[in-house]
């Protein structure tokens, strides 16, 4: 009886966060539209707004991460793995959740509003540890001065954003011609060549940065 009305909390949470954003519904609300006769229902079984978060995250992340590492282990079996199969494993295994009947639209919108914020109030990327592979897979493939402009961060947002703008008008026919186009994109975002401005700017940037942790390590305490 507590795991269907954990569970009922939950779908309603999930549902309710992706139709009015992850800030604007208060846990009583959430209680109250799950039909628990509890106010305090969602408090007792998940403490706060991340503990249902957590909850959430939870329900769907798994078969995520059990989805990318199937796609990352093919990839590590390969020499000289493509962008586009990296794009890919960032995105099919979220894309899949787009056809997933048990809240998964819902995931893919609040995974949106949760990723698209200027500071996370809910680390929902460290949570993924197969997207913590990914990132370390990805890096050698990357050009160095790259790295420091957070590509893999950008196309990471960049995929969550499409993903939750199709979840909102979800279930469609047939999601395939969405889905390559965005992992095409997300490729082209990950192996663009950078400009000579932008390298010239970055590499200024670095320098910057370096001489001012010189200047803070030979000052006196």
């Amino acid at each position: 009886m507590a795991a269907d009305t954990s569970a009922n909390l939950v779908a309603t949470a999930e549902r309710l966060f992706a139709e009015r954003g992850v800030d604007a519904v208060s846990l009583r609300e959430i209680a109250r539209e799950a039909g628990a006769r509890n106010v305090m229902a969602v408090q007792y079984h998940f403490t706060d707004r991340a503990g249902v978060l957590a909850a959430i995250a939870d329900k769907h992340l798994p078969v995520v991460d059990a989805r990318r590492d199937a796609l990352l282990d093919g990839i590590e079996g390969e020499t000289g793995a493509s962008m586009r199969a990296m794009a890919s494993a960032l995105v099919r295994p979220l894309a899949a959740k787009l056809a997933d009947p048990d809240g998964g639209p819902a995931f893919l919108r609040v995974h949106a509003d949760l990723l698209n914020r200027p500071v996370p109030s809910f680390d929902l990327t460290g949570r993924s540890g197969s997207l913590q592979r990914w990132r370390a897979l990805l890096e050698p493939m990357l050009d160095p001065v790259a790295v420091t402009l957070h590509p893999r961060l950008g196309a990471l947002v960049y995929a969550a954003v499409e993903l939750g703008r199709r979840a909102a008008t979800a279930p469609h026919a047939d999601d395939r011609l969405f889905i390559s186009h965005l992992v095409d994109t997300v490729a082209a975002m990950l192996g663009a060549p950078l400009s000579d401005e932008t390298r010239a700017l970055a590499t200024e940037r670095q320098a910057r940065r370096s001489r001012s942790q010189e200047r803070t390590i030979a000052s006196p305490s």
